[in-house]
């Protein structure tokens, strides 16, 4: 579910707490891909609408919390 009106987030990770379970870029595609040890990187470094509702999911879902979201 998208929010009107939403405004962009930039998306951060610290790659010493990124372990590389992979569950940011299996939920999150369009935001995280995995790099060549399967730690995450981000794709779009700025994202709103749909895309930032992507990067909250793969966000919420590191264990390691690992990914940062600023507005």
């Amino acid at each position: 579910m998208t929010r009107e009106n939403e405004e962009a987030v930039k998306v951060r990770v610290d790659p010493d707490l990124c372990v590389g379970h992979g569950r940011c870029y299996v939920l999150a595609p369009d935001v995280f891909a995995p790099d060549d040890f399967g730690h995450c990187e981000v794709v779009l470094a700025e994202v709103d609408g749909a895309l930032a509702d992507q990067a909250r999911v793969g966000a919420e879902n590191c264990p390691e919390r690992a990914i940062f979201l600023e507005d």
